[in-house]
Parts: C-alpha cells; structure tokens; sequence
C-alpha cells in the first residue's frame, strides 16, 4: 500500500495558515503510519506542546478532513480514527479484543465494485467495508471467555460503566433487562 506523500503542506491549505500547531499535528498523524485516535492525537501533541488543547485537535481533523489530506474512519462502536489519505482504497478489520486495526485489500472487492458500475450504471467513488472480530493474537482469549460466559460479564460491566459515565441514552437504557442482557 502507497501512503500520500505531503512534503509540502502549504500547497493543501487552501490561503490558511500553517501553525506549528497544525504542522506538528499532520507530522504525527503521518508518523502514526496508521489509524490514531484524535486523543492519542492529542496526548502525544500535547507532550511536544503543552499549549495544544483537545479542542484545536478537534478543528485541526476537520479542517484537514475538509481539505482532504486525512480520512476519519468509525473502527468499533465509539473509535473515530484518523489516516492519512491514502492513495490505494483499503478495508479493516478490527480486533474486539485489543482494538488492533488490520488493513487489507482484496480483488474481490475490486470485482464487486466494477460488477456493481456495470449492472447498475452507477459510478462508485468511494467503498468501506469493516470486519470486526478477533485478531490471531486474541482469538483463543476470545473463545476461552466464550466459553465461560467471561464475554457475557464484560459486557455487562461495559454496560454498566457507560450508564455512570451518562454515555447511555435514556432509549439506549430501557433495551437492557434486569440482569443487564440486551432484549432483541
């Protein structure tokens, strides 16, 4: 897989103003050779600048978003991870487990998309497709918990520190019984 080579940052900013903020933000997304989340983003920023905050963090992403020099991708339930937009389109799999990302790129899906352009005269510009699961590494955990209903309780135990932290809606509550299951 080729990444993009942004040498010159300047040429992408559209009249906007280089900070060192800005350059130091891109030369870590670029260094993370991968998936970073904005607050590992800005937990290894803030230790070359204290001054940095969360919140530039946050406007820095969407502006290169905006520009098109990085890709925001949702991995797992509450990950939005960011990438330096590549030149090759790629898929993921993410690991429920340890939360390793896994890029791959396959012919198949290469083949459905010129099937689809075909069949439906449509012109595709852009595919995702994720695959959660377990990674080698965590996949005999994984069946071992399994097996002894150690998922079941890390669930629940997920569960039910989202409803202290108030990160479970009030419609989100009422799908979840007495024992903390979910109802389907």
């Amino acid at each position: 897989m080729r990444m993009r080579s942004i040498r010159n940052i300047e040429s992408y900013m559209e009249g906007r103003p280089v900070t060192a903020q800005r350059q130091l933000l891109l030369n870590l997304i670029k260094k993370a050779g991968g998936h970073i989340s904005a607050k590992e983003l800005y937990r290894r920023a803030s230790r070359k600048n204290e001054s940095i905050s969360l919140a530039t963090v946050y406007r820095t992403l969407r502006l290169f978003k905006d520009l098109g020099l990085i890709e925001e991708r949702r991995l797992g339930q509450v990950n939005w991870c960011y990438e330096i937009k590549d030149l090759a389109e790629h898929q993921h799999l993410v690991c429920s487990c340890c939360g390793n990302v896994i890029e791959f790129d396959s012919n198949l899906i290469r083949k459905i998309i010129e099937k689809v352009q075909r069949d439906y005269g449509f012109s595709v510009t852009k595919t995702e497709l994720y695959m959660e699961g377990y990674c080698e590494k965590c996949k005999d955990v994984a069946s071992n918990r399994a097996g002894s209903g150690e998922v079941l309780g890390m669930l629940i135990k997920q569960i039910d520190t989202q409803k202290a932290k108030g990160s479970i809606s009030e419609k989100a509550k009422s799908h979840t019984g007495q024992k903390g299951t979910v109802k389907t």
